[in-house]
């Protein structure tokens, strides 16, 4: 049987999604809403997981952009519409519940490239290439790409990736910031599933705090982070597990944490 554009499989509280377009995992619009209907559902079983790895299907991409055959017939207002949706369904994924990690091989490009930027990790193979190709079709990155950018890489190389739209291997992409570890093609799971099982053993309702922390405060001043910092920690401190960490700690134990 064959399986969906996008899918995707819990093991010991770790949910990895596919995306299925092979060769190359184009973004097309049916691709982006399996991607949505994926977390949706991962949304709804958010009880079952503490962690997702996101993977491109086949040996080509992670994924590579969008579906340019769309552009042909292309008008502003069908443009702005598609992107609009874009953004949310990116969105959707970069606040999920749960840390999102980027299980990153091949071509990681364009839309590609602006998804990983929503994920909160990044992992990805000696060999991988990422780029913003956009301005060989005459535009430029639109599915958030260019102010996800600002968050890892200073404004004269995101110009000139953006201007250039030249392709980088992993290390350099490393060396900027958009990449967090390079490891052997053969690794790229097995790396990021050690990851994902070290977060996943850690208290569950302070990693969820600190995710919408940390991703709010990237556009807060210092004070209105403080008070956010402030209200989601002080907010934990009524939760069982909160104090279970705590008692493990003194008692030098594993933890056993519910969730509550």
């Amino acid at each position: 049987m064959e399986k969906d554009l996008a899918y995707y499989e819990i093991e010991d509280q770790i949910a990895t999604v596919t995306i299925n377009h092979p060769p190359m995992n184009a973004l097309d619009v049916p691709t982006k809403e399996a991607l949505e209907k994926v977390f949706d559902e991962l949304d709804e079983r958010r009880h079952e997981i503490r962690v997702v790895i996101l993977r491109g299907g086949g040996e080509k991409a992670f994924a590579a952009g969008a579906d340019i055959k769309v552009f042909l017939d292309d008008y502003p207002e069908r443009a702005r519409r598609r992107l609009m949706k874009s953004h949310s369904i990116y969105k959707k994924i970069e606040d999920f519940h749960w840390p999102v990690i980027a299980a990153i091989h091949g071509f990681c490009l364009g839309g590609g490239l602006e998804l990983s930027l929503c994920c909160d990790i990044r992992y990805a193979t000696e060999d991988a290439s990422f780029g913003f190709p956009e301005v060989n079709l005459s535009i430029f990155p639109g599915n958030g790409g260019i102010p996800r950018t600002f968050y890892f890489m200073s404004l004269g190389k995101i110009k000139e990736m953006v201007y250039t739209g030249k392709m980088i291997k992993a290390p350099e992409a490393e060396s900027l910031g958009i990449v967090d570890k390079v490891v052997a093609a053969d690794q790229i799971m097995e790396e990021a599933g050690k990851l994902a099982k070290k977060i996943a053993s850690k208290g569950p309702l302070g990693i969820a705090a600190a995710k919408k922390v940390i991703n709010r405060v990237r556009d807060m001043t210092l004070t209105q982070g403080l008070e956010l910092e402030t209200d989601y920690w002080s907010g934990l401190a009524s939760t069982e597990d909160m104090k279970e960490g705590a008692k493990a700690f003194l008692e030098k134990r594993k933890p056993a944490y519910k969730g509550k």
